[in-house]
């Protein structure tokens, strides 16, 4: 079994051309499986995705990794995980023609440290709402690592939605753009000192169980390309006390607001990234 997803995990070409239309990952396609008989492929016959990878066997033959958009696991597939990432022939696809602009909006912090986990509240609070197609809402908590490996999965942008002291106001919401240059020492936020795309100078090593946005863009930016568009909603905390619970009233009276300025933002990248081809993205 483990010679068998080896094989099947060889990365092909960066986009094969299928019935005349170029597909690559992030492409929208249909699903047309040949077989009639497993029951899978009956209940994804029809069925409506996005190519994740192509990969190519030792043989030489493609084969296009589908997460389906009605997958309530999709995310796991999305981590390469078996059973929500099916594979497919290119005669078992239909290109849909489009390539569907991805988002990625990270909820990040830890729960247990009070305002700290704003940030996993606010996903929580997006993915009880309808999902919109191409966005991915994920509660990351402080797994740093799982965050730089989902940045290189061919998102056009990406929010990251965490508690940060800005000497603002219990609740106050502010909007960051790490890539524009810092602001001087005494006045920059946490989420302003560095640039994910900065040259690494020996930068220090992040903490497989901690979550510190500005490494984990730059750590994610050293290993390959990351989104062009990035964007960090930050919440000012009235406390992030160990073995606090809850958040504390300003800030989970913001909750409701993050999601709607998040929700907002995500229209505004889907439209930019739209416009340049949903193709761009930086490298460290």
């Amino acid at each position: 079994m483990g010679d068998f997803w080896t094989r099947m995990e060889g990365r092909g070409p960066a986009e094969v051309v299928v019935d005349g239309v170029e597909v690559r990952a992030g492409s929208r396609v249909r699903l047309r499986p040949r077989g009639t008989a497993d029951v899978l492929d009956l209940v994804l016959t029809g069925r409506e995705g996005v190519v994740e990878a192509v990969e190519q066997d030792e043989e030489g033959a493609f084969h296009f990794a589908v997460t389906v958009d009605d997958d309530p696991g999709r995310d796991l597939g999305e981590a390469r995980l078996p059973g929500h990432r099916f594979f497919y022939a290119a005669d078992e696809i239909e290109p849909l023609g489009e390539r569907a602009c991805r988002v990625l909006v990270a909820g990040i912090g830890n729960v247990f440290l009070g305002d700290d986990g704003f940030g996993v509240e606010v996903a929580r609070h997006l993915s009880a709402a309808p999902r919109t197609p191409g966005v991915d809402v994920v509660d990351f908590g402080i797994r740093g690592m799982d965050l730089v490996y989902a940045l290189q999965r061919d998102y056009d942008a990406v929010i990251l939605v965490d508690a940060s002291p800005r000497g603002e106001p219990p609740g106050t919401l502010t909007v960051l753009d790490p890539t524009e240059p810092a602001e001087p020492a005494e006045h920059a936020s946490p989420g302003q000192r560095e640039a994910p795309g900065a040259p690494a100078g020996g930068g220090q090593p992040l903490e497989t169980h901690g979550m510190d946005p500005v490494k984990v863009l730059r750590l994610a930016a050293e290993l390959g390309p990351v989104p062009r568009l990035i964007r960090i909603v930050c919440c000012e905390p009235e406390s992030a006390a160990e073995a606090l619970y809850e958040l504390s009233a300003p800030v989970q009276a913001a909750v409701p607001e993050a999601a709607s300025l998040v929700n907002a933002l995500v229209m505004e990248m889907i439209a930019e990234s739209a416009g340049r081809g949903c193709r761009d993205r930086a490298h460290g």
